[in-house]
């Protein structure tokens, strides 16, 4: 036996050993996954989202022809060198997901879902029927957004964030049974919503082996967090990730925030990816690169700080910190200004330019 593979087939054997009962026959059905995934790095997925100009367009482009389903994704994702998709799920047919699972074996990509979340109980069956879809498609773990929205644009007061929180406990308790019937496990993102300290209490309070995070590497910076100190609440708790890097600058009211290819920006990559594989060696590193102009952070007005009694002012301070630390020799990227095909060609580029950066420099290959 090859050393990689006995250090492999000990971690799993470890994991039954110190698995409670009721998770045990779990970590011995998904051996094999763990083996293949410990014995080779995946290559980085692609989230949807990275397409958000091709996905479903609304202007047709001949050079760069858009995706209208899954399966167009799937194979363009396969075709420029990524190792899986994470892609939406809604009221897929039977027929369509069996076209989904023959594609995904026939490429040898991973598969993830992107779910929306049953908020009454009239709403279970339907999230029923989308996780069993997912299962179906070969897929084990399922992305989720618990609000409406970013935290600083939709809620304008703590009340109305507290209702938020308390809708978003009460969704995942009504999915759980449904998850933990089809073995399917769910990661909830820290969307621009959660800080990492309220997502990790959330999770404490769920306790669910089939509930965890989805850790995006950048979003929570919109909320005065330091990246590193989100991975190292988050991390553990990871089952999924949003890979991406942040560019920053300063504006009148604030922070502009943008996804830039990797490599490019602020974020300790490297650093954040080995956390990562710490607490879950088989977790999937899916990048979210989406091309776009860049996001307002108003944090330096009152309304921002609405929903967050208890932050601390030096937050904000180290965050502004961060954005004048970067010795930069242009601003952030814009696309609102260009023609349809070469917005369509950034986001192709930056794609393309992301997923060599994972292979070259995370070792994700």
């Amino acid at each position: 036996m090859k050393r990689r593979t006995f250090l492999a087939t000990s971690a799993v054997t470890a994991i039954g050993l110190a698995t409670p009962f009721r998770a045990t026959s779990h970590a011995l059905q998904t051996e094999k996954q763990f083996l293949e995934r410990f014995l080779k790095n995946t290559p980085m997925g692609i989230v949807v989202h990275s397409y958000a100009s091709r996905w479903n367009p609304k202007v047709e482009s001949a050079k760069y022809p858009g995706f209208s389903d899954a399966l167009d994704l799937i194979r363009h994702c396969h075709k420029i060198g990524a190792g899986g998709v994470q892609v939406g799920i809604n009221n897929w047919t039977a027929d369509f997901v069996k076209k989904v699972r023959a594609e995904k074996e026939k490429l040898g990509l991973y598969l993830e879902g992107s779910i929306g979340m049953p908020f009454t109980s009239a709403e279970v069956d339907v999230f029923d029927k989308n996780v069993a879809a997912a299962k179906a498609a070969g897929m084990d773990v399922v992305r989720t957004v618990c609000t409406s929205g970013r935290r600083y644009e939709i809620y304008h007061s703590a009340s109305d964030f507290e209702t938020a929180r308390a809708k978003a406990i009460t969704a995942i308790q009504l999915g759980e049974p449904v998850l933990r019937k089809h073995k399917v496990k769910l990661g909830v993102e820290n969307h621009k919503d959660w800080r990492a300290p309220e997502l990790a209490e959330m999770m404490k309070k769920i306790s669910s082996e089939w509930i965890g995070v989805t850790l995006d590497f950048g979003n929570s910076i919109a909320l005065m967090e330091d990246p590193i100190e989100v991975v190292k609440t988050l991390a553990p708790l990871a089952v999924s990730t949003h890979v991406k890097d942040m560019g920053l600058e300063e504006y009148e009211d604030g922070v502009l925030l943008s996804e830039v290819p990797l490599g490019t920006g602020i974020l300790d990559l490297e650093a954040i990816v080995a956390l990562c594989k710490k607490y879950n060696p088989s977790i999937t590193f899916n990048l979210e690169m989406i091309t776009r102009d860049p996001l307002l952070i108003p944090c330096l007005t009152d309304d921002y700080w609405a929903t967050f009694g208890g932050v601390p002012p030096t937050e904000l301070a180290h965050t502004l910190k961060r954005v004048r630390a970067q010795k930069k020799t242009t601003g952030l990227p814009r696309v609102s200004q260009l023609t349809n095909d070469q917005r369509l060609e950034a986001e192709e580029q930056n794609i393309v330019e992301s997923l060599k950066y994972s292979a070259n420099k995370m070792g994700l290959k």
